[in-house]
């Protein structure tokens, strides 16, 4: 496929004698297209060219050499150069690699032969999965797909808290109370019920504490019965989030969890040891940071005890040794930035500087409600996921029993639909950002959301359906392609590959996300203004090519993001 971009930076640099690849990331996209489909701005070569931005513009149009074929035409407005392409180029370069790739277009190589470890969702085993996970298993979960479309070999890590404290609580709970619960109907909610009212009647009774830790003692010191419960509430938790995992498409190649890195920590504190890196401090076992403007990193308490980043230093050096990375994503919630930075820079102090350079904090903001509060924290929200993915999915069978009554397969389409309409809530914005959880803006049809973009998606499927069309692209004469309204199409199809590279290297799902609306939005513009079915076969297919590849975009687009796309609604 033609890169228009890389053409203009080959141009310019013939011209100034430049870096082409540094020219072709000046290189932006216009707000309005009346402006040109890209413009070059000069002011970035002053510097260099020692003269004003708009006497460098003008020397560049007139010194350039255009290719047709490639470019129309090129209008300096004061220091920018606002470049056209030839639009009959642009429509045969973007139908034929659709038609070349279907469902690939936009797939790249770029990861060939490299390794992505994405550590995400990592919820709390011996308790149901809480909406406070949502959004690393959301964010995380389309990461992994789209590096994997970038040909990356990914690694879906799901670090699991299975060690601590509260499965003392747990066992504990079970040996008195196992009797009072359904555990044999409801063994995943008796656990919970378990696990909070040991946790409740402890504040009262200081005994149970004690008797927690001498079962968590019983388990770390291995004795026989004690870890084949603590294996057996570790398979029923994962069995558990399997379901929600389901709904939400998300993958894990790994569920080693806190648990794994037991014997791994003793080596670490050895090696920060044997490096005169660790420091007594106030009884407790610190590598000293200050110089870095960051407080101590705590690797053993002063109760003796290792802590989280002796685990999370454990478990970056058995991934450099299992997976020797070419990048290690942490989707981590924002409170965590302190506690990676420790991390990494403790990492780099021992020597692994060069895998550090390859690690990545990806922090994102909370779940809130439409008064900004966090969900969960006030009587009457639903804090399970698996409640709320279930009541999405209800809340759509209303609609659709209100609307159309008829539908059939409706309970699966309402699962596309809802499931579909959570997950781009939660990427539809930046992820630093909190995500405003608003069942009115989630459910909207006609917003900025993922039942939106499914609507679209199903108009095109309806169109072509209708029409009986077979996408032929022998048939299509390119020039019946030249409405305004078509080209804006054609150009945000031909942006597809580069806004999946740019997601990955930002880590930012929602770049995707808000292509998908800009892409539904155009395609809407167009339907309403032209006519797709008409008299005019030549006219005809061509428009229905056009839909076709606008709908097996936003299929694969959507796809990376883990939605479900529903052939009717």
């Amino acid at each position: 496929m033609i890169n228009f971009k890389k053409e203009i930076a080959q141009k310019i640099a013939k011209v100034t004698n430049l870096n082409e690849k540094e020219l072709e990331k000046y290189i932006e996209v216009p707000p309005n297209s009346d402006l040109g489909d890209y413009a070059f701005p000069c002011f970035k070569l002053a510097k260099d060219l020692r003269k004003a931005p708009p006497m460098i513009a003008n020397d560049i149009k007139e010194n350039i050499e255009i290719d047709k074929n490639i470019i129309e035409r090129i209008d300096v407005v004061g220091g920018y150069l606002n470049i056209f392409i030839n639009k009959a180029t642009l429509v045969e370069t973007v139908l034929e690699e659709i038609s070349k790739s279907n469902e690939k277009y936009g797939a790249s190589n770029i990861g060939e032969g490299k390794t992505a470890v994405i550590e995400y969702s990592s919820p709390n085993i011996a308790k149901p999965f809480h909406i406070g996970h949502l959004r690393t298993t959301v964010i995380g979960g389309a990461l992994y797909k789209i590096y994997n479309f970038l040909g990356y070999k990914t690694i879906g890590i799901n670090y699991l808290g299975d060690w601590g404290l509260q499965f003392g609580k747990v066992i504990a709970g079970i040996s008195l109370w196992k009797d009072e619960y359904d555990f044999e109907n409801d063994e995943m909610g008796s656990i919970l019920k378990t696990y909070i009212r040991f946790n409740k009647e402890e504040k009262e009774n200081p005994e149970l504490t004690e008797m927690a830790r001498d079962y968590f003692k019983k388990l770390e010191n291995g004795e026989p019965e004690i870890v084949k419960q603590w294996e057996h509430i570790r398979k029923i938790s994962i069995d558990n989030y399997q379901k929600t995992y389901k709904l939400l498409n998300s993958k894990f190649d790994s569920y080693n969890g806190e648990a794994y890195y037991n014997d791994k920590m003793e080596p670490i504190v050895k090696e920060l040891i044997e490096k005169g890196l660790l420091k007594e401090s106030q009884g407790a076992k610190v590598v000293d940071l200050e110089e870095y403007d960051m407080p101590p990193c705590i690797v053993i308490t002063s109760a003796g005890t290792t802590i989280y980043a002796t685990r999370d230093l454990a478990a970056l050096k058995d991934r450099i040794n299992k997976y020797d990375f070419d990048k290690l994503i942490y989707v981590v919630g924002n409170e965590q930035q302190l506690h990676f930075k420790q991390v990494f820079k403790v990492m780099e102090l021992m020597g692994y500087e060069k895998y550090v350079a390859r690690c990545t904090h990806v922090p994102f903001g909370l779940v809130v409600d439409k008064e900004g509060e966090k969900i969960g924290s006030r009587k009457g929200n639903s804090v399970f996921l698996e409640d709320i993915l279930n009541e999405a999915i209800d809340k759509v069978k209303d609609i659709i029993n209100e609307k159309n009554s008829e539908l059939q397969d409706k309970d699966e389409i309402a699962k596309k639909i809802g499931v579909g309409a959570i997950i781009f809530n939660d990427l539809a914005n930046s992820r630093i950002k909190d995500e405003v959880f608003d069942w009115d803006t989630i459910l909207n049809f006609q917003g900025e959301t993922g039942p939106y973009i499914q609507y679209i998606y199903v108009r095109t499927r309806s169109i072509l359906n209708k029409a009986g069309y077979t996408p032929k692209l022998k048939e299509i004469d390119y020039n019946m392609l030249k409405e305004k309204e078509a080209i804006e199409i054609l150009k945000i199809i031909y942006m597809f590959s580069e806004t999946i590279q740019n997601a990955a290297d930002k880590n930012e799902p929602s770049i995707l996300a808000r292509y998908l609306i800009d892409l539904s939005q155009s395609f809407s513009s167009f339907y309403n203004e032209h006519k797709i079915i008409t008299d005019d076969e030549s006219i005809q297919n061509a428009r229905l090519y056009l839909t076709y590849a606008v709908g097996t975009v936003l299929k694969t687009g959507a796809e990376l993001l883990g939605m479900e796309m529903p052939e009717r609604m």
